[in-house]
């Protein structure tokens, strides 16, 4: 287990994941972040009903240590009543793409 981690989350809009991504990459929150250009259909529950929707995925690369800051922002930024965010460990990766991770999202020294 590395500390890295791929946090998944899924907008309405290409508008808002764009914005969600910039922001997290901007507060240094995240390395990366992958969008799924193409809406992914999404057929749920909610609210005693079965809903369907189209959504853009997010691929969020951050590290553990992140993850509470990264989820208040993304509660913040999102239109949802309540976003997805799943927290996926990486089991292994490349060593220079994990420490590019690392290197990426860490907090300014004060």
């Amino acid at each position: 287990m590395t500390a890295q981690i791929v946090v998944v989350t899924t907008c309405g809009s290409a508008g808002e994941a764009l914005r969600i991504a910039g922001a997290l990459v901007e507060r240094k929150l995240a390395a990366c972040v992958n969008i799924q250009q193409v809406p992914v259909r999404s057929i749920y529950r909610w609210k005693g009903r079965i809903e369907s929707a189209k959504e853009f995925l997010l691929l969020i690369k951050t590290s553990r240590k992140r993850f509470a800051e990264l989820e208040k922002a993304i509660r913040r930024l999102h239109s949802y009543e309540v976003p997805e965010i799943i927290a996926l460990p990486i089991v292994a990766g490349s060593t220079k793409y994990l420490a590019w991770i690392s290197d990426s999202i860490r907090a300014p020294k004060a």
